[in-house]
């Protein structure tokens, strides 16, 4: 079966290109475009990893982090931040804040699809 990834972002050409590029793998794609939706469809149809912006509307994606980690029913879902946010600060936050990982915005489609399958335990093949 395959796994579910989560796209919480609000600019519409990452959405489409990481999509197209996740479905490509094999991915089932969800996609939230704020804070608050994000929430929701983790509550309807939990993901096994969540790309997560930092900036969005209705709810940020550190907020969006901290709530997932908060609740012991979605404590497991991994948390990839995605964000173009790159300074040390905005990263030592995400990972203090539960994420398991980060990636800045312009990055490379091989590096974060290396990322994904890191985070997924799967062999990066």
């Amino acid at each position: 079966m395959s796994k579910t990834i989560l796209i919480a972002d609000d600019e519409p050409n990452i959405v489409i290109s990481l999509e197209y590029l996740l479905q490509r793998e094999g991915y089932h794609v969800l996609v939230a475009r704020d804070g608050q939706e994000a929430l929701d469809t983790i509550a309807l149809m939990p993901p096994d990893l969540v790309l997560l912006d930092v900036m969005l509307p209705r709810m940020s994606g550190f907020e969006v982090c901290q709530k997932l980690r908060a609740d012991p029913a979605r404590r497991h879902i991994r948390v990839l931040m995605l964000t173009a946010k790159g300074r040390e600060v905005e990263m030592s936050k995400g990972i203090a804040l539960g994420a398991d990982a980060y990636v800045t915005k312009p990055f490379s489609t091989k590096d974060l699809l290396q990322k994904i399958r890191e985070q997924l335990g799967e062999d990066a093949g």
